[in-house]
């Protein structure tokens, strides 16, 4: 996986994690807090109701009620501010505290009736009037209120003079036992009907009673009470802290594992690479990183690899090309230097052959000094190229023309095949020294009787051209050398058939710089075939590497 979507992933999973954790908690400890609040909040309220019920029903007054109420606001932690129906302020828990009072809540005030309930015996109405009072006018009003009742309840209202001449209130029908329908039970009937509706009947005539008799205590018993809890615009109670910083504390914990193990995960290889580079700055070329994985880190420590070996490649490649200078100078130049030393002590006598091979051999060297000038200069980019648009086969016909004395020397047949003219953009220079570094080359490796063929193939936007012979050709495993500098695939041919081994080397620069490609296939006594595929469109640039006017432009052809 990559790493990029692992630091995602492991991210992302951080934080839903947290996010998940913290709503839970939240969620949990706010739904715990609100039933907490609300079964205390009624407990509380049924307390404060229950206890100042009591008092009113046992006192018979609400003087003395102080004392209880502070008791309670201590208790249940409540501001308690107690008034009549009146708005007579009877008790304030903040007065009571030494405090001045606050505004009481905007809830809306609870209720407290001291009075009894009263309780009628289930499924029978009283045959006889309640007497409310031992005088007539008492018996009247209670009669009246009695008869009222029984009236609105819907019962059959009976009257009968007692011996003042007050009518005495009473009524024949006892209604139904009222019983609450059992489930699955059969569909009601008329009589079940009928009984339903004494049952509201009664039910009627006990809440007509009960008024009654409140209204007729009233001036006895004590007022009902308005009690206010609370305080307006109370703060609202907090969530607790406790579990909400163990939570944060666990889910940074988290967090922190997370990083540490990405960190791990990330700085691992990159330290793994910073004492790799620091031992490469050091000299040590050997030094790699291990490689695992297929993730961003993984390809940075394989391209760090790759450099290293580049790296060691050129270090390699650079010990060799100073070996191989060495080589091909420290020999031509001890010839000369005993030559030169004999003809001063008069031990050889100055001929013009001597000097003739003298002077080639000053030229040899000067060849293949100028052919390293002209490879350092292609590869760094500063070897000087003049593009123009130039024909291939005119150019080829120049190569087959400049080498056909050495062809016909060697007995090797030179031919050329270029059925049309191709164009192309280029420096003819640098481009003929490339040809001619090819063809020169086919020329030594066939023998007599042999053919070396310059081909021109059209292929659409692209220009081939191909140098083929019929010589000993190349071993397979010697065609990934082909082109190092200073190469020979026989080691032991010299100079003299060899060439200084910079001819391969430069042609491919060349083209290279021309934004071509150079290949080659060969078979073990079948030949060689080198192909040089370049753009045909005119028009381009200055190939790629040119540098300052008045570089060195190439030699002649062949050159290599």
């Amino acid at each position: 996986m990559s790493f990029r979507l692992r630091v995602l992933g492991l991210l992302m999973l951080v934080a839903l994690t947290a996010t998940a954790a913290t709503a839970w908690l939240t969620l949990r400890q706010v739904t715990r807090q609100v039933q907490e609040t609300v079964t205390a909040g009624r407990q509380e309220v049924s307390r404060i109701t229950g206890e100042l019920r009591a008092y009113g029903f046992a006192h018979g007054t609400w003087e003395g009620l102080s004392p209880t109420v502070g008791e309670l606001a201590r208790d249940t932690g409540q501001r308690i501010r107690i008034v009549t129906e009146s708005d007579v302020l009877l008790a304030d828990s903040d007065a009571l505290a030494g405090r001045d009072p606050r505004a009481p809540s905007s809830q809306p005030p609870v209720l407290v009736d001291p009075r009894p309930v009263l309780r009628f015996p289930a499924g029978r109405t009283p045959r006889t009037p309640v007497k409310l009072a031992a005088t007539a006018i008492a018996d009247y009003r209670a009669a009246v209120a009695y008869g009222a009742c029984l009236t609105r309840a819907g019962a059959e209202v009976t009257a009968a003079a007692d011996d003042v001449g007050v009518p005495r209130i009473g009524t024949d029908r006892r209604p139904a036992r009222c019983e609450e329908p059992r489930p699955g039970a059969s569909p009601p009937t008329a009589r079940d009907l009928d009984a339903v509706r004494r049952c509201e009947s009664e039910r009627r005539l006990t809440d007509c009673l009960q008024r009654v008799f409140d209204e007729r205590t009233a001036s006895v018993a004590p007022p009902r009470l308005e009690i206010r809890l609370g305080v307006r615009d109370e703060s609202p109670p907090t969530l607790a802290a406790a579990p909400t910083v163990a939570v944060a504390v666990g889910v940074a914990l988290a967090a922190v594992l997370g990083a540490l193990l990405l960190s791990r995960a990330v700085l691992r290889p990159v330290r793994a690479m910073t004492l790799a580079a620091k031992g490469l700055g050091e000299g040590d070329l050997d030094r790699r990183v291990p490689v695992s994985g297929r993730d961003e880190i993984a390809q940075l420590g394989g391209a760090f690899n790759r450099m290293a070996d580049s790296l060691r490649a050129g270090e390699e490649r650079q010990r060799r090309l100073t070996g191989d200078i060495a080589h091909e100078l420290r020999t031509p130049l001890a010839n000369l230097r005993g030559y030169l030393e004999a003809l001063r002590d008069g031990v050889v006598e100055p001929t013009p052959e001597l000097l003739d091979s003298l002077h080639e051999e000053a030229m040899l060297q000067q060849r293949i000094v100028d052919d390293l000038q002209d490879l350092a200069l292609a590869e760094a980019g500063r070897l000087t190229y003049h593009p123009a648009e130039v024909d291939l086969r005119e150019l080829l016909e120049a190569g087959r023309r400049a080498h056909h004395a050495q062809a016909e020397a060697a007995g090797v047949t030179l031919a050329l095949q270029a059925p049309r003219p191709v164009l192309v953009t280029a420096d003819p220079d640098r481009l003929r020294q490339a040809v001619g570094n090819l063809l020169g080359n086919a020329l030594r490796a066939t023998g007599a009787g042999g053919s070396v063929t310059l081909a021109l193939v059209p292929r659409g936007e692209l220009a081939v051209v191909e140098v083929r012979d019929t010589g000993r050709g190349i071993a397979e495993e010697d065609l990934p050398h082909l082109f190092d500098r200073f190469w020979r695939a026989d080691a032991s041919r010299g100079r003299a058939t060899g060439g200084s081994g910079l001819g391969l080397s430069i042609a491919r620069q060349i083209v290279t710089d021309h934004r071509g490609t150079i290949e080659v296939r060969s078979t073990l006594g079948a030949g060689t075939t080198f192909t040089i595929t370049l753009p045909s469109v005119p028009g381009g640039g200055p190939p790629g590497g040119g540098g300052p006017a008045g570089g060195g432009r190439g030699g002649p052809a062949g050159r290599g």
